[in-house]
């Protein structure tokens, strides 16, 4: 379940926390720069960073650096895997745009030993295309669809910090055409002892297309380097969640193949040099928070600025890069939902659900 867990109090040492960031920052520093990789159009597998669960979807689109019972977190950042989500199932549905279907499904497995283990799938169904010649003949119809098959790894390796590893062989179909790709993520993640402020590192997507859909024409992976920062405050309900991505790439506005220069997508005119700086720091950051009312019922909301840039409609702005969720736990199963704001057109709904066998055995034990 998605409750607050119970707090230790105490002051924060301010000395573990910087120290917990600054090694965090240290990962990412190591070279990660020196990376040079598009956000979109040049990758192949782009479906592995669409949104996979109705919680990150409400936050914006990228799991938070929360260290709770959500499996879900987990199967994306590795390193938030705990014991908490031992014999969990996770299951997430999105029926997406033009009849797109998406999900992804995951359970959870803890030892005291090796740590925790994760295994799932996620996968998207591209649906039914209209296949043509260069004469605009229909010649029949085609199919497409992408598969990553998901093992996890996470463990303490002390008090404060946790690591984790995610292994996806990849496998995509689009009419005649086949690819196969592996793929890793590494994580590492921070949590204060007093519980209130957790920060989290991730690279995902780390790996190669070993099959290309034709001979001669590898494509890259679309990489992703994430740093996650939470505080939840002590005498209130509230959990603040800051994560910055896309670092291995400082621009993520549209770049022009062939003068370089930048394009604001909305209105289609160049950006003037002096807004280059702070447009490309802010793209960067999602800001979200958690409003934890019950044990077993919260409400989510989310700014996402990089997706508002991109699909805003300069003549009406609407609400597009906000998005609103809340998770509420019946009986033994926890339910989520989300809405995200993307376009005038229209948005997307997003529905989780996950429960834990232990509880079944608990109530079976008492009877």
């Amino acid at each position: 379940m998605y409750e607050n867990l119970i707090f230790t109090s105490g002051k924060m040492r301010l000395t573990t926390t910087v120290k917990g960031v600054l090694i965090l920052l240290l990962m990412l520093c190591s070279g990660l720069f020196e990376v040079k990789a598009q956000t979109g159009g040049n990758t192949v597998y782009n479906f592995l960073n669409l949104i996979p669960n109705a919680r990150i979807a409400a936050l914006g689109g990228y799991a938070p650096a929360v260290r709770d019972h959500d499996l879900n977190l987990g199967l994306i950042n590795p390193a938030l895997l705990n014991k908490e989500m031992h014999n969990q199932l996770a299951l997430n549905y999105l029926n997406f745009v033009s009849g797109i279907n998406y999900g992804m499904v995951g359970y959870g497995y803890h030892t005291e030993k090796y740590g925790t283990f994760s295994a799932g799938m996620q996968y998207i169904n591209y649906g039914k295309f209209i296949e043509a010649d260069e004469t605009s003949l229909q010649t029949g119809t085609f199919t497409g669809g992408e598969y990553a098959f998901n093992l996890g790894w996470g463990k303490k390796i002390d008090s404060v910090f946790t690591v984790g590893a995610n292994f996806k062989p990849i496998y995509s179909s689009i009419g005649n055409y086949n690819s196969f790709g592996l793929s890793v993520d590494i994580a590492g993640a921070f949590v204060h002892p007093n519980k209130l402020f957790t920060a989290s590192f991730l690279a995902r997507n780390i790996g190669a297309q070993i099959t290309p859909y034709y001979s001669g024409n590898r494509e890259p992976l679309p990489l992703n380097v994430e740093i996650g920062l939470t505080q939840k405050l002590k005498h209130v309900p509230l959990r603040f969640n800051l994560i910055a991505t896309n670092l291995q790439r400082y621009k993520l506005t549209y770049v022009d193949s062939v003068n370089e220069i930048q394009i604001d997508p909305a209105t289609n005119q160049i950006l003037p040099p002096s807004k280059k700086i702070g447009e490309n720091i802010m793209r960067h950051f999602v800001v979200g928070a958690e409003f934890l009312i019950t044990k077993n019922f919260n409400l989510r909301f989310s700014y996402n600025y990089n997706r508002r840039k991109d699909l805003v409609v300069a003549s009406r702005t609407g609400l597009s890069g906000f998005a609103f969720g809340a998770g509420i736990k019946v009986s033994k199963f926890v339910i989520a939902y989300s809405h995200s704001f993307y376009h005038l057109a229209g948005g997307t709904d997003l529905l989780s659900l996950s429960m834990n066998f232990n509880d079944f055995k608990k109530q079976k034990s008492t009877n």
